[in-house]
């Protein structure tokens, strides 16, 4: 039986959005041994304030992680935007193998290079600059000293400004740089990027070593799931209801 290595991305699981928390954790339960691999690309949660937040969906999630584990499936985990702060407690717990956030990965003989996408949205120097702060050893630390109270607070405050700031920024500045993806293939030396974090699917074309590269953008889970299937048969992209 052929196996099989599925991605996804941007599930932006929160309390406020039950639906696509019922579709997730019925995704997992649906997932055997056939499925040798799942990748999870960033924002499997909206918001990730310390692994000792219980707010729902939290506990649910982190427990059918575990389960799919304890069968045999290999679990990965690339840090997004939205759930940084997630860390080794998560980890322990569910068995979950935490990536770095440039990821390269053996898919059936190709070499490829895995992330989330913000890196690659250099137009947005705003947010390039928040990032630098948000990822520093310092800021994460101090944060995660605070009462869980106060970080839950902050955390809708972020969200709140990034809305906000979203409706000031045109759509090019949100998207990934073309000469980023080129810089980060031919740093890799790969012909194939799979991210997500634009809510963008599609699949294009660069040139980067001197050959057609391809970049595959997961989409966001939204009315509907949407899984990236991978097998030596070739790929295909499949909606859940």
């Amino acid at each position: 039986m052929s196996q099989h290595i599925h991605f996804i991305s941007d599930l932006h699981l929160t309390q406020e959005r039950l639906a696509n928390t019922q579709r997730f954790l019925a995704y997992l339960d649906s997932l055997d041994t056939n499925v040798s691999d799942l990748y999870i690309l960033g924002d499997l949660f909206d918001v990730w304030v310390g692994d000792d937040d219980p707010t729902p969906p939290n506990n649910d999630v982190k427990e059918r992680l575990a389960q799919l584990t304890s069968k045999g499936v290999n679990v990965h985990f690339l840090a997004g935007n939205r759930d940084f702060l997630i860390g080794q407690a998560f980890f322990d717990l569910t068995n979950v193998r935490g990536l770095e956030e440039e990821c390269l990965i053996d898919l059936f003989g190709t070499k490829t290079l895995l992330m989330h996408g913000d890196l690659l949205c250099t137009d947005d120097i705003e947010y390039q600059h928040f990032r630098q702060l948000t990822h520093s050893l310092e800021w994460q630390k101090e944060t995660l000293s605070k009462p869980l109270e106060e970080r839950l607070a902050l955390a809708q405050h972020y969200r709140q400004e990034s809305h906000l700031n979203k409706k000031e920024k045109s759509a090019s500045i949100m998207d990934v740089n073309d000469e980023a993806v080129i810089a980060v293939l031919e740093k890799h030396g790969v012909q194939r990027l799979i991210h997500g974090h634009t809510h963008r699917p599609n699949v294009h074309q660069h040139t980067a070593n001197k050959q057609v590269a391809e970049r595959i953008v997961l989409a966001e889970w939204d009315t509907c799931g949407s899984v990236l299937d991978w097998s030596e048969n070739g790929h295909e992209i499949f909606q859940l209801p």
